[in-house]
């Protein structure tokens, strides 16, 4: 059935479904401290959509800066009546919302650029994805941290779709489409509302799926000193617990996300 949700309801349903922007804050503040001893400031959210991440980076701390880049308008008119109306006088001076490309972006070198929810997958050659690190590199103050994270694992590259109930919503996660020769795939996000509607296709995307080891090579190729694999513990039901920490080791599963942070 075609989607009819409102703006509010697609963004909405999106934010509660798969963004935790408090805990993302959080975490990047965190590892950032264990790398360099101090908090950051400066914090650049690439792919940035609504903003969220960025809003909250501004609310952490009163000497936090973000600037959000996105192309695309309508998740940045919806961040700034979602997100940006909520921050206090003394917040909103500091929260900058950029309809930019994140290869040309204009801001302030930063201690912290994130590319979350995996849209860096958006660049299907590697040549255009070691062009966005090396402008990321070029982007970080000296002592910079860049945060990306990262999904794969067998489940992942098969037509299946991951189910996730929420109070008075359920979340969809289909892969529709991949390409086992170029990695190339299509996802697609759904949702069923608490009247019991399905609306397919509410987020679609087109990308190229890469590899956790593809990724640190490059980011090294790139520029960066160093990189750091993080993994997810598990719950007592054998599922993630959300509390990812740095590894080298993994157990076999057959579908993780996880994160990468590389230094500058």
């Amino acid at each position: 059935m075609k989607s009819t949700l409102s703006l509010e309801q697609k963004y909405d349903y999106y934010e509660r479904s798969v963004q935790n922007a408090e805990n993302e804050v959080k975490f990047m503040h965190d590892e950032y401290k264990r790398f360099y001893g101090r908090f950051p400031t400066i914090f650049r959210e690439d792919f940035c959509g609504t903003g969220a991440i960025s809003c909250e980076w501004v609310k952490r701390n009163k000497e936090n800066e973000a600037y959000g880049v996105d192309l695309d308008p309508e998740p940045i008119r919806m961040g700034k009546e979602r997100h940006f109306s909520k921050l206090n006088a003394a917040q909103k001076p500091r929260m900058h919302y950029l309809q930019q490309n994140v290869l040309t972006a204009k801001a302030p070198k930063a201690d912290v650029i994130c590319a979350f929810n995996f849209s860096y997958f958006i660049f299907k050659t590697r040549k255009e994805l070691l062009k966005y690190f090396k402008t990321v590199r070029k982007s970080l103050n000296k002592n910079g941290v860049f945060f990306l994270d990262i999904f794969g694992g067998p489940e992942s590259q098969k037509l299946v779709t991951d189910v996730k109930k929420l109070p008075g919503l359920t979340y969809y996660w289909e892969c529709q489409h991949f390409n086992m020769i170029t990695h190339e795939c299509t996802f697609a996000i759904h949702f069923k509302d608490a009247k019991g509607k399905k609306h397919e296709n509410v987020f679609t995307y087109n990308w190229r799926m890469w590899m956790l080891p593809e990724i640190r090579d490059m980011l090294v190729e790139a520029g960066f000193s160093k990189t750091h694999a993080y993994w997810e513990g598990d719950d007592e039901e054998g599922g993630g617990n959300g509390e990812f920490v740095p590894s080298e080791t993994s157990e076999e599963c057959e579908a993780f996300v996880s994160y990468v942070a590389a230094l500058s």
